[in-house]
């Protein structure tokens, strides 16, 4: 009885290393980065040769820190810096234009503070920043927008809300092209077309953000995205040696491969690495140059979330990709 009972602990547990994702990727840690990797690539599908900026980690002289700037979106025509708000339920503002947030199903509310002034805020923290770096926006070429991408948001009246937010309602309806999106969404920049000017905003925007702060990100099975710190790996002291390479100032970006099996022991996981070229502005490119390690699959990432409290941990058999900042 014993026996057939140790038999199938065994299995559950195979199966469920094997079969099953980790249970550190059931958090809220993703659930935010991967709404902005998922209204940045519909952004970059409604803009036509536009680039998005996500995660940028903009430096702050008034509070001595760096401030966490959503996404950044540029076209020829102007900019926006835009707040993700990934809230579900049924959404109505109060009197001080604070957001009252109704959950459907368990009819709970809560109070969200009215995201559009600390937006605001973060565009002259951009824009400080980027005069710094000798690039010097025409007033109103960078604007805020706070975007709500979650389905399950619902109100009754989208036009309650500031010009500045784009309710569920109103995101799903943008269409690729249309002439509304620009007129209504970049309003008083260079309304006359491209010329030189515009020309050379545009350039010296994209070159400084291109080497612009930004988060570390984590790419992990499932669609699921987390922006924040990688901290260090754990696990056995023969696979952190051979992990030891993988340092900020060595790497820029790693990728987990394949799965190999051994028996009930262990599994492997094979680890690309790619050396930083500082011969590449910015210093944050990888190189062509690809190299490879093994260790288990049981080795894990330890990585500090934006917006969260506490580091969370992650297999590297759940992680995809990584990509460190310099």
């Amino acid at each position: 009885m014993w026996f057939a009972v140790i038999i199938g602990l065994i299995v559950y547990l195979v199966v469920k290393l094997f079969f099953y994702e980790d249970d550190t990727l059931i958090d809220l840690a993703s659930s935010h980065s991967s709404a902005l990797f998922t209204v940045a690539k519909r952004l970059e599908k409604l803009y036509n040769g536009s680039k998005v900026y996500i995660g940028l980690q903009i430096p702050d002289a008034d509070s001595a820190s760096r401030q966490n700037i959503d996404l950044v979106l540029v076209t020829k025509e102007g900019a926006m810096l835009i707040s993700v708000k990934n809230i579900s339920g049924f959404v109505s503002t109060d009197k001080d234009g604070n957001w009252v947030c109704t959950d459907g199903k368990h009819h709970k509310t809560d109070l969200v503070e009215n995201p559009v002034p600390e937006t605001k805020r973060l565009v002259s923290v951009l824009e400080e920043y980027l005069e710094q770096r000798e690039v010097a926006l025409p007033e109103g070429y960078l604007s805020p927008k706070v975007i709500c991408p979650n389905p399950k948001f619902s109100s009754i009246d989208s036009e309650s809300f500031p010009p500045e937010v784009i309710t569920y309602d109103q995101w799903k309806q943008l269409k690729p092209g249309h002439k509304s999106l620009y007129s209504g969404w970049i309003k008083g920049v260079l309304r006359g077309g491209k010329d030189k000017t515009q020309e050379s905003v545009y350039e010296k925007l994209i070159s400084v953000l291109n080497t612009a702060p930004i988060s570390d990100r984590l790419e992990l099975k499932g669609n699921k995205y987390v922006l924040g710190e990688f901290i260090e790996f754990k696990g056995k002291e023969e696979d952190l040696h051979a992990l030891k390479k993988i340092r900020r100032s060595k790497i820029s970006q790693l990728s987990v491969q394949k799965i190999s099996m051994f028996g009930l022991a262990h599994s492997t996981v094979q680890v690309l690495y790619a050396p930083r070229d500082y011969r590449v502005e910015g210093s944050s490119k990888a190189s062509s140059h690809w190299e490879e390690v093994t260790v288990r699959s049981s080795t894990e990432l330890l990585f500090q979330p934006r917006n969260s409290t506490k580091p969370h941990k992650y297999k590297l058999s759940s992680v995809i990709s990584m990509s460190l900042s310099a």
